[in-house]
């Protein structure tokens, strides 16, 4: 199974552009997808990105990733009032 991630464009030199995640910086290559502009939202994939993504798509994936964030937060929370692991 392969993961990609929404990431948004926030510069672009060539065929690189760097990418914010959650609000940490990478490089992504652009050479498999067009018309990328400063701005956009790419699914990136191992330094590539693999697809354009519609803004609102884009910010649908990012809340599901808060939602799990925020998921796991609680199950910790629980563990340690509990002292047992949660499967």
């Amino acid at each position: 199974m392969c993961l990609s991630i929404p990431a948004r464009v926030i510069s672009i030199e060539r065929d690189m552009a760097t990418v914010s995640v959650g609000g940490t910086e990478y490089k992504a290559s652009l050479q498999i997808v067009e018309n990328v502009q400063v701005g956009d939202y790419i699914l990136l994939h191992t330094g590539f990105a693999i697809q354009k993504l519609d803004i609102r798509e884009a910010e649908e994936s990012l809340k599901v990733f808060d939602e799990f964030i925020e998921l796991n937060r609680q199950l910790d929370e629980e563990e340690v009032k509990t002292g047992k692991r949660i499967v």
